[in-house]
C-alpha cells in the first residue's frame, strides 16, 4: 500500500526545490526566496490538505484504503503536471518568470515552439494538474473539488493580464498565434 502522504510531501519538496533551481538557471535577475513559490494562502491551502488528509484517516480509514487506485492515479497525474510545467520552464528559458512583467525586457520574445506550439500557458496548465494530482494522492474528496476551482479562478484574472501585456509586447505576432494555439487551461480561450 503506497503511504500518500510521503508521497505527498515528496511532490510538494521536489516541486518548489525544482522551482527554485530552475529560476536560478533561467531566472536569476530575478532569483530569491521568493522563488521557491510559497506564499501565504498557497501554505495555507496545503495545510488544509494535510488536515483534511488527516482527519478523514482518522474518521473514514476505508475511504483512504479503498482510494488507492485514485491516489495512484493521482500521483501519475502530479508526474504529469510536473513534466508539462518544468518543460515550459526549460523551453521559453527567460522568457518564462514567476511574476507578471510589465514591460517588455531586451531580449524577450515570443515562444512558440516546443511546448509552446499546442498550449499558450503550458506553466499554468502544468501546475493545475499537479495541484489536482496532489489531491487525488492524498485521497482527498474536499479539496480535490476546492483546489481546482480556486486555481481557475486565480488563472482566469492572471491569464488576462498576462494576454494583455503579451499582446502589447508581440502585437499582432501575439494575436496570430493566440488564434491558433489554445490557452490550455480549461475554459480560458
Amino acid at each position: 500500500m503506497m503511504n500518500c502522504l510521503s508521497c505527498f510531501m515528496a511532490s510538494l519538496a521536489f516541486f518548489h526545490i525544482s522551482e527554485f533551481l530552475l529560476a536560478w538557471v533561467y531566472m536569476r535577475q530575478d532569483w530569491s526566496r521568493k522563488s521557491l513559490l510559497l506564499s501565504r494562502p498557497y501554505s495555507a491551502a496545503m495545510a488544509c490538505a494535510v488536515a483534511e488528509y488527516l482527519l478523514e484517516g482518522r474518521l473514514l480509514p476505508g475511504l483512504k484504503r479503498k482510494g488507492q487506485g485514485v491516489a495512484c492515479l493521482g500521483l501519475a497525474v502530479v508526474v504529469c503536471g510536473e513534466a508539462v510545467r518544468k518543460t515550459a520552464m526549460v523551453t521559453a528559458k527567460g522568457n518564462f518568470t514567476h511574476a507578471l512583467q510589465f514591460q517588455r525586457r531586451e531580449g524577450h520574445v515570443l515562444v512558440t515552439h516546443g511546448i509552446y506550439r499546442y498550449m499558450r500557458h503550458p506553466g499554468y496548465a502544468g501546475w493545475l494538474l499537479w495541484v489536482v494530482g496532489t489531491q487525488a494522492l492524498l485521497v482527498n474528496p474536499f479539496c480535490l473539488l476546492a483546489f481546482p476551482i480556486v486555481a481557475w479562478r486565480f488563472f482566469r484574472t492572471r491569464v488576462e493580464v498576462e494576454e494583455q501585456q503579451l499582446r502589447s509586447f508581440f502585437g499582432p505576432a501575439y494575436l496570430a498565434y493566440a488564434q491558433r494555439v489554445p490557452s490550455g487551461l480549461p475554459f480560458i480561450p
